[in-house]
C-alpha cells in the first residue's frame, strides 16, 4: 500500500533555492562529509509534529553513478535510506532529541523502492518522527522526485558517542 504524503508540497509554498538550513549549516549538526555527504538541503522544520522536509540534489558526478548501472546510472536504495536517515539525523541531533555525538542506524522497516531514481534530479525527503525512546527515535520517511513518490519506510536512529563499543 503507498502511503499518504506526510505534506502536500504544492500548497506549502515552500522556497527551496533558500532553505533554512544549507550545506553549511547542516555540516554543523552532521558528521558525513565528501562522498557520503547525500543532504542538500533542509528547507521545513515543524518542531511540534517532528518532521522536517529536506532535499538531495542528485547529479551525474555521484561517486555511484559510473558504476551502479553502467550505461544507466540508478541511485542505490541503500543510498536513498542514507539520505533519509541524514535528514532524521540533522533533525535529531539539531534539536537535541537523543543526545550523543552522532546518530546511527538502529534498523530499517517496511522500505519500498516505487521507481528509480536517476540524475539529475532533485530527490525531496520528508521524514517524521513516530515515536521516541530513551535511546531511539523511529521516524517514517519518504522520498519523491517530480512530485512523484519513489520510496518509503521506516528507521530507527540510535545515539552513538565517540569511543562507544558498538555490540
Amino acid at each position: 500500500m503507498r502511503p499518504q504524503p506526510f505534506f502536500d508540497l504544492d500548497k506549502m509554498n515552500l522556497d527551496f533555492e533558500n532553505p533554512l538550513f544549507d550545506i553549511h549549516e547542516i555540516r554543523r549538526i552532521n558528521p558525513q562529509r565528501h562522498e557520503m555527504e547525500q543532504l542538500t538541503a533542509v528547507v521545513y522544520v515543524d518542531t511540534e509534529t517532528h518532521s522536517a522536509i529536506g532535499y538531495k540534489d542528485v547529479t551525474e558526478k555521484e561517486f555511484w553513478s559510473e558504476g551502479h548501472m553502467p550505461g544507466f546510472p540508478l541511485m542505490p536504495g541503500v543510498i536513498m535510506c542514507e539520505c533519509a536517515a541524514q535528514l532524521a539525523a540533522f533533525y535529531a541531533r539539531k534539536y537535541d532529541l537523543l543526545g550523543g555525538d552522532f546518530l546511527g542506524f538502529g534498523g530499517l522497516d517496511d522500505v519500498r523502492f516505487r521507481k528509480p531514481v536517476i540524475p539529475p534530479c532533485r530527490l525531496v525527503l520528508m521524514a517524521r518522527m513516530q515515536r521516541m525512546r530513551k535511546h531511539r527515535a523511529e521516524f517514517a520517511f519518504q522520498g519523491y522526485v517530480d512530485g512523484q513518490l519513489v520510496f518509503h519506510g521506516t528507521m530507527i536512529g540510535v545515539p552513538i558517542n565517540r569511543g562507544q563499543e558498538i555490540d
